[in-house]
C-alpha cells in the first residue's frame, strides 16, 4: 500500500512530495531535496502519464549502481503499480539492464557502449520513452542512446547528479541532483527516492 499521507497531500505531484519527505520516517531525507527543481519532478509526471496513456513503451537503464536503480524502477512503475491499482492500462516499463546473455554478447561483439543502443534497435518505437540514470551524466552508452532516441523520434529523460555532464544538454528534459563531482552515494539515494515518489503517488492517484 501506499504511505499513509494526508488527502491534502494528494492534490498535485508537487505537493505529495512534501508530505512523502517531510513524513515523520523520512524526515533524515530532506536535505537531500534543497537543490532540487521540483518542477522538472512534475515535468517527469507529465511524460510518464503521457507514455501511459498512449502506451508507449518506456526503457529505462543505467551503469553500475544506476542498473540497479533501473531494475528497481521498472518493477515499481511497472508490476507494482498493476498489482496494487487493478489499473486496465499499465505503465510499459523494461529495465534493458537485466538480460545478461543480451548484455554480455552485446558488450563481447561490439563493445559495451553498444550494449543499449543495441537493445533499443530491437525494441525501440516512435514516440517511446527511454529514462536514463547517470550520476556523471557521461556514460559513452547513454550518450549514444540519448543521440540515437533523439533522431528516431523518442523522448530522452535523464536522472543527473554532479553538473549534469553531457547527457544535460542531450536530453529533452532531466532531473539534476547537484553535488561534488564524485559523490555517487548521495546521487544515487536521491534517484532512487525520486523513483519511490512517483511509484507511491501514482499507486494513490491511480487505485480503484
Amino acid at each position: 500500500m501506499p504511505p499513509i499521507i494526508s488527502n491534502f497531500f494528494l492534490k498535485n505531484i508537487i505537493i505529495y512530495i512534501y508530505g512523502y519527505i517531510l513524513s515523520k520516517e523520512r524526515a533524515t531525507s530532506f536535505p537531500f531535496f534543497n537543490n532540487l527543481d521540483l518542477k522538472k519532478l512534475d515535468n517527469l509526471e507529465i511524460v510518464l502519464k503521457k507514455a501511459r496513456l498512449n502506451k508507449n513503451n518506456i526503457f529505462v537503464f543505467g551503469n553500475g549502481g544506476s542498473a540497479a536503480t533501473a531494475s528497481t524502477m521498472a518493477n515499481d512503475l511497472g508490476f507494482d503499480i498493476l498489482k496494487k491499482t487493478s489499473i486496465k492500462t499499465p505503465f510499459k516499463f523494461f529495465a534493458l539492464t537485466d538480460n545478461t546473455p543480451v548484455i554480455t554478447a552485446i558488450s563481447n561483439d561490439t563493445g559495451y557502449e553498444n550494449v543499449l543502443i543495441n537493445q533499443l534497435r530491437i525494441h525501440f518505437r516512435k514516440k517511446d520513452t527511454i529514462i536514463l540514470i547517470s550520476a556523471s551524466g557521461n556514460s559513452k552508452n547513454l550518450i549514444k542512446a540519448a543521440n540515437w532516441v533523439k533522431k528516431n523520434n523518442g523522448y530522452v529523460f535523464s536522472f543527473l547528479g554532479f553538473d549534469g555532464g553531457k547527457l544535460k544538454n542531450l536530453s529533452n528534459d532531466y532531473i539534476l541532483v547537484k553535488t561534488e563531482k564524485g559523490e555517487y552515494g548521495p546521487v544515487e539515494d536521491m534517484h532512487l527516492i525520486i523513483n519511490h515518489i512517483f511509484a507511491h503517488w501514482f499507486q494513490s492517484r491511480l487505485i480503484k
